[in-house]
């Protein structure tokens, strides 16, 4: 029997605010130097930015899509941060944390990662890794023992397969019972009672409750809590102060950004807690300024918390996904050869290696996309359930690579086949899985989470 879940997905909307970290790249002359807050110790001004390197992207053209896109009737907050050449360029938010106040959404308003914290799970196991406290290539059971999988299964499937979604299970298992209010250990140990579609490490199948099995191998290993292994290990020294896994460090931060359904017409709906239960699959909260730190270490910027080898670990594909392929394919012009990391996705974009991740729960949406080699890329965090933001991370590409740009953020008019609700993203992925398990190539695809 399929369990899945009907996970919401939600964008944040904005507009422009006194207190929001921003610029004119075209202007005559320099604007006045404004601080990016950061590690205490990394500080910069946009000034100090501007003097470093030229720009290729078009912060106006940006901003000015930004401000139009926050006026949607879908749209409630939005934060985006955009960082070229190693460097936070961009950062600025846009909207109200509520559709009924006027409490501005800035770079410091905390919203949930959702998906998007997939790869700081990645990314901690891959550092324990290194470190010599696991190996990748080990079978899974033994470091996560409420894991249990069809066959016992979790004896021949690898940490790298957990975290690839290669444990040959159909996608989302038991994520509605998650939902549902049941104890994500208990869920993993039922898993061994489903089918499974295909051997484990040969074909892609995306999962929160068993990918949560990666929060058992951090504590197994390290001795300490998942949350406090990856504050102390990664988000402490990179600086991301606002960085917390439980609902209470999202309610309590001095501005936050509750979920909504809706847009501008709804009212904020309860912050669930299900997915914080599973805080390797989607626990994160942060600001974008916190978020844009995060993908700066991605790129490379950071060796001394992540490594080159961690770096390559993480980010060199591990699973055909032509099933995100098949979701993204409003953007198939440019987008091809998606594949999946260790809870990373990596792309080919018009010929360029970009790497990334999409994420939604209920009320909060989330996208983070770069190119490792030109270490720029985006990010934004938003609280609505609209899709329409998702667009922004291939304008912003187009302007990184000097292609033709085009209306991905559908602002002009042009209205391309309406995004799919995640009832009909479900039933896609049931289908592309059903594909995988029928005629798997070496390995196969599929995709999403309590966001994607």
């Amino acid at each position: 029997m399929l369990y899945l879940p009907a996970a919401a997905v939600v964008l944040v909307l904005g507009a422009w605010t006194s207190t929001s970290v921003s610029f004119n790249w075209n202007s005559a002359s320099p604007p006045a130097p404004e601080n990016i807050p950061g590690n205490a110790a990394k500080d910069l001004t946009i000034a100090e930015a501007r003097a470093k390197r030229p720009s290729v992207i078009d912060y106006r053209r940006l901003d000015q899509r930004l401000q139009r896109l926050v006026q949607e009737p879908s749209m409630v907050g939005l934060s985006v941060a955009v960082v070229e050449n190693g460097e936070i360029r961009f950062l600025k938010g846009y909207g109200a944390t509520t559709a009924a106040s006027n409490e501005p959404v800035t770079p410091n308003t905390v919203f949930r990662w959702a998906s998007v914290s997939k790869g700081v799970a990645g990314d901690m196991v891959a550092k324990l890794a290194e470190q010599g406290k696991l190996s990748l290539y080990a079978p899974v059971a033994k470091y996560a023992p409420s894991l249990r999988l069809p066959g016992g299964n979790e004896h021949r499937a690898t940490v790298s397969d957990l975290l690839s979604h290669r444990l040959g299970l159909f996608s989302h298992a038991q994520d509605s019972r998650l939902e549902d209010g049941q104890d994500p250990r208990m869920l993993r140990a039922s898993l061994a009672q489903l089918n499974a579609i295909c051997a484990p490490g040969q074909c892609h199948a995306y999962q929160n409750v068993a990918y949560d099995a990666a929060s058992e191998i951090v504590e197994k290993v390290t001795g300490k809590s998942y949350a406090q292994a990856v504050r102390e290990q990664l988000f402490l020294p990179l600086g991301m102060s606002s960085a917390t896994m439980t609902r209470e460090g999202l309610v309590n931060a001095p501005s936050w950004a509750p979920p909504h359904r809706g847009g501008k017409t709804s009212k904020p709906v309860e912050v669930t807690e299900s997915y914080y239960r599973v805080p390797a699959a989607g626990g994160v909260n942060s600001s974008i300024k916190d978020l844009a730190i995060w993908m700066k270490a991605q790129m490379g910027v950071e060796p001394d918390v992540l490594s080159p080898k961690v770096l390559s670990a993480v980010q060199s594909p591990r699973a055909a996904t032509p099933g995100e392929q098949a979701r993204m394919r409003k953007f198939r012009e440019r987008l091809s050869k998606a594949s999946y990391g260790l809870g990373w996705r990596i792309y080919d974009y018009a010929g360029h290696t970009v790497v990334g991740h999409r994420g939604g729960v209920t009320g909060y949406r989330s996208l983070i996309l770069f190119d490792p080699a030109k270490q720029a890329g985006v990010v934004a965090l938003w609280n609505s359930s609209t899709a329409q933001p998702g667009g922004l991370e291939f304008e912003v590409l187009d302007m990184l690579y000097k292609l033709p740009l085009k209306d991905w953020l559908n602002l002009d008019g042009r209205k391309d086949a309406p995004t799919p609700q995640p009832q009909e993203m479900l039933k896609q992925e049931i289908e592309s899985t059903a594909t995988a398990a029928a005629d798997p190539p070496k390995s196969a695809g599929g995709r999403r989470l309590s966001g994607r």
